[in-house]
Order: structure tokens, then C-alpha cells, then sequence
């Protein structure tokens, strides 16, 4: 006789938000994730995504781009006021100006319609474990880099010139591994596997893209970083800040 093991409360499962003006894709969106074992909160368009986001407090959301009156860049705009929640967007457009205005907004991720039911559960899994804080820490809760960068691993934030700076938790868990790692170059798919998730291998293109968030934040002159050094057709090197050498 094999006894399955107990099933998760309402409460204890995960809940994921769903934001889409069909009914049908709602409906198949749901049956998918009920099945994964989440709970799914249901919203209409972007008025009533915000409003769940307040009050039902999901732990990630999936958000349509194509919806009348607000789409879901704006929508996704409002909400990055005031919650850090991981949010997939959902698209029918696959051109990548859109999807880069998305990740831009604070998108942690984005899905083309059509989409299969394993890509779905995959994606939504990757976002909540990149919203995790890694298990371990460098040495130190605030780690100084030089007189002008520390970074405070407790906060997720970065200090320049003694201005506090929020990270993004991706942006976040990518200068994590970077300093980890600081000295070594870090190849682009193993940035993918620690930071994204080992299906992420193949799309070198997100970590150009926070790696220019990341500079952004961090660096003088982003255009010319003394932090983040790249590695021509290889991977990211963070300066070897412990021993006060760059490298070449």
C-alpha cells in the first residue's frame, strides 16, 4: 500500500497571480498550476492586478502585455512602485525591443504565447528561486569594495558614495555570484545556471542585460567599468578587490 505523502495547506502553497483578459488562457493557465500544486489568483486587467498584489500578496505574478485600457507594461510600472514581487510577462510578440522594455520596467521574465504547460510551471519556479537570498553569504553582512562601493548583503543594496541603492533581487544574486567569484572569470552559462536556472543556459542575452543594470548602479562610467570587467566571448570578471588587483 503506498501512502501519499500530506499535500500542502491553502496557505502553505504558493500563490501565483494571473493577470490576462481571456478567459480560456486564465482557465488554462490554472488547471496547469493547480496541478504543480500552486494556488492561482485570478485578475482581469491591470486595476484588479494591483489591487491583488496589495491585498493577496502572491508570490509571483503573471502578467499579460496585450490588455485594453492598461496594458501590462504599464500595469507592471505601477506596480514596481510599491512591490518587488517576481513577475513573468506573458506575450504573444516575441520581437526583442519588447521584451527588453519589459525586463527594463523590472520583468523578471517572460513567456511567448503559445507556451506549453512544463515551460509554464518552469519559468514560474526559476522566478521564486531567484527570489530567494542565496543560502550562503561572502565574508561579511557589509562588504567594502574601495572608498566609493560596499555592498550590504543583508538589505540587497548597494552603497556608492555613500548613496543607498535597492538591488533588484536578480541583479542582486548576480553580484552575489560575481563576487563570489571576484578575480576568476565567470563564464555566461554558468552565471545562467547560478542566477536564472540551468534551462537558461542557452540565453546569453540576460546576462548582457543586468550586467548593464548592475554597471548602471555600481560604476563611475558604465561605459568604460572598473568593477564588472568583461571577458570577450567567455564571461564577467569581478575586480580582484581582496588582493587590490584588477588583472589584465
Amino acid at each position: 500500500m503506498t501512502v501519499k505523502p500530506p499535500q500542502p495547506g491553502p496557505r502553505e502553497r504558493k500563490r501565483v497571480l494571473v493577470v490576462d483578459d481571456e478567459p480560456r488562457m486564465i482557465g488554462f493557465i490554472r488547471m496547469n498550476l493547480e496541478l504543480e500544486g500552486f494556488q492561482v489568483i485570478e485578475a482581469r486587467n491591470g486595476v484588479e492586478a494591483l489591487n491583488a498584489v496589495r491585498t493577496q500578496l502572491p508570490d509571483v505574478v503573471l502578467l499579460d502585455v496585450m490588455m485594453p485600457e492598461m496594458d501590462g507594461f504599464e500595469t507592471l510600472r505601477l506596480l514596481r512602485e510599491f512591490s518587488t514581487v517576481p513577475v513573468v510577462m506573458l506575450t504573444a510578440k516575441s520581437e526583442e525591443d519588447d521584451i527588453v522594455y519589459g525586463l527594463e520596467l523590472g520583468a523578471d521574465d517572460y513567456i511567448t504565447k503559445p507556451f506549453s504547460p512544463r515551460e509554464l510551471s518552469s519559468r514560474v519556479r526559476a522566478v521564486m528561486r531567484r527570489a530567494e537570498t542565496p543560502s550562503a553569504t561572502p565574508d561579511q553582512a557589509i562588504l567594502r569594495i574601495d572608498d566609493r562601493l560596499s555592498v550590504d548583503f543583508n538589505h540587497r543594496e548597494v552603497i556608492v558614495d555613500g548613496e543607498h541603492i535597492k538591488l533588484r533581487p536578480t541583479e542582486y544574486r548576480l553580484l552575489y555570484h560575481l563576487i563570489e567569484n571576484a578575480g576568476w572569470t565567470v563564464p555566461h552559462e554558468q552565471l545562467l545556471a547560478k542566477v536564472w536556472g540551468y534551462e537558461y543556459r542557452d540565453e546569453t542575452h540576460y546576462v548582457r542585460l543586468y550586467v548593464n543594470y548592475l554597471r548602471e548602479k555600481i560604476e563611475e562610467d558604465p561605459a568604460n567599468p572598473k568593477y564588472i570587467l568583461t571577458e570577450r566571448g567567455v564571461g564577467y570578471r569581478f575586480v580582484d578587490f581582496r588582493h587590490g588587483n584588477s588583472g589584465g
